[in-house]
């Protein structure tokens, strides 16, 4: 199947991240993406979420900046190590996209708690809206790993194998389990798998100095910036901050 795609420049708009500030966003809506097409976005900074792939186009702004972590040479912290220990008794299934009752009970749960400890905007999920965004659009590369605690799905954690990498999406996890740190687990967990595949790299998105939320990215060291965002006819310049972020 050869791609499709379509490009769309967005209106300006009030700044996700930076709510003080406005944002533009630059969209591929891509039917048929291969592995080696994302590669190459993601290596420029790209993301994406179900058939969607986005970078910034803000004018003279560049605080999203895209973070990966170098797999061959991370190291735990103390925290992480502990996280680690205390989720072994976890298992971890790795698949394609799927839905599932528990997946959407987990899911409203989760952004219903974020919503009272941090301000999201709560909304629910139609089987159909997480069907369409998550499980019908995983292309050749999309899928989830399963966080299961016996029989009972605990954490969501959806991803991208690509050729040289591997990208996380999106996570989500059942609240009443956050002293576990299953987000970092999550993390951990990715970065095994990259190394367990020899994959270079995992890539963590947009990390934003400004955004609280975003700040638990550069807690995974050692990490690489993108520089700027170079076009598909430029070679993207990655490298270590001089300076812990």
């Amino acid at each position: 199947m050869r791609e499709a795609i379509r490009e769309i420049v967005a209106e300006e708009e009030t700044c996700a991240y930076l709510p003080d500030q406005r944002s533009k966003i630059h969209y591929r809506l891509i039917e048929g993406c291969t592995p080696r097409s994302y590669q190459r976005m993601l290596e420029r900074g790209w993301r994406r979420f179900g058939n969607c792939f986005f970078r910034p186009a803000c004018q003279g702004c560049q605080e999203c900046r895209s973070l990966r972590v170098d797999v061959a040479s991370f190291r735990p912290n103390r925290s992480m190590r502990r996280i680690w220990r205390k989720n072994q008794d976890l298992r971890t299934i790795l698949r394609r996209p799927s839905l599932s009752e528990h997946h959407l009970a987990l899911y409203e749960r989760y952004h219903t708690d974020m919503a009272r400890r941090k301000g999201w905007t709560e909304k629910t999920i139609a089987p159909l809206d997480y069907f369409l965004t998550y499980v019908q659009s995983h292309h050749e590369f999309g899928y989830e790993l399963l966080f299961l605690g016996g029989d009972r799905l605990v954490c969501v954690a959806l991803l991208d194998v690509l050729p040289r990498a591997i990208s996380a999406v999106y996570c989500y996890y059942e609240p009443g389990l956050r002293s576990r740190g299953l987000g970092v687990f999550s993390v951990l967990r990715e970065i095994g798998l990259a190394r367990a595949r020899g994959l270079p790299y995992l890539y963590l998105g947009y990390w934003v100095e400004g955004n609280q939320s975003m700040r638990y990215k550069a807690h995974y060291r050692p990490h690489q910036i993108l520089q700027g965002r170079p076009d598909f006819n430029e070679p993207p310049v990655w490298s270590e901050p001089e300076e812990p972020l």
